[in-house]
């Protein structure tokens, strides 16, 4: 890798709303009659955080180090995952600046939990609460979000070098 000051990444993610499954979002367990489908506990914005970091650092994508083809990722906690998608960050003589996004939800009303999710995010993602923006939006009922049918998340990460 070459030994660059600063990189950027960018990360997405989306996942199908399901019944019988709890909705996890920022590591933070939303009430909610649905939940998100998938192989870990379909944290969305927690996938697209730890892709934005991979992107970062120039690596293969999320689906490729923890695939669903893989027992030991089933039902797995995203922030496990985070922490050692974080673990990559660091070995690569990085540390996380700030991050930047977007949880895209028709329902529910995601804005009364982001304090919380910055609560629970900060410390695996060594950061001040105050360097991690989380956006609330909805598709105003356009598409598969709009139609209350998938949640979707965008991340924007910056790195920079340790001793900078």
């Amino acid at each position: 890798m070459s030994e660059q000051q600063y990189r950027i990444g960018i990360g997405y993610d989306i996942h199908k709303l399901i019944e019988n499954r709890d909705l996890i979002i920022g590591g933070v367990k939303i009430p909610y009659e649905k939940g998100l489908e998938g192989h870990s506990d379909a944290d969305v914005l927690v996938h697209a955080i730890m892709d934005a970091l991979l992107g970062a650092l120039a690596m293969d994508d999320i689906g490729t180090l923890f695939p669903d083809t893989d027992d030991r990722f089933k039902d797995a906690d995203s922030l496990t995952l985070l922490k050692k998608v974080c673990d990559k960050v660091q070995a690569q003589g990085y540390w996380i600046s700030n991050i930047d996004t977007n949880i895209i939800a028709q329902e529910p009303k995601l804005m009364p939990y982001i304090p919380q999710m910055k609560s629970v995010l900060a410390p695996y993602l060594g950061l001040d609460k105050m360097d991690i923006s989380i956006k609330a939006k909805t598709k105003e009922q356009l598409d598969a979000v709009g139609g209350k049918l998938a949640i979707e998340a965008q991340a924007v990460v910056m790195l920079e070098r340790i001793g900078s």
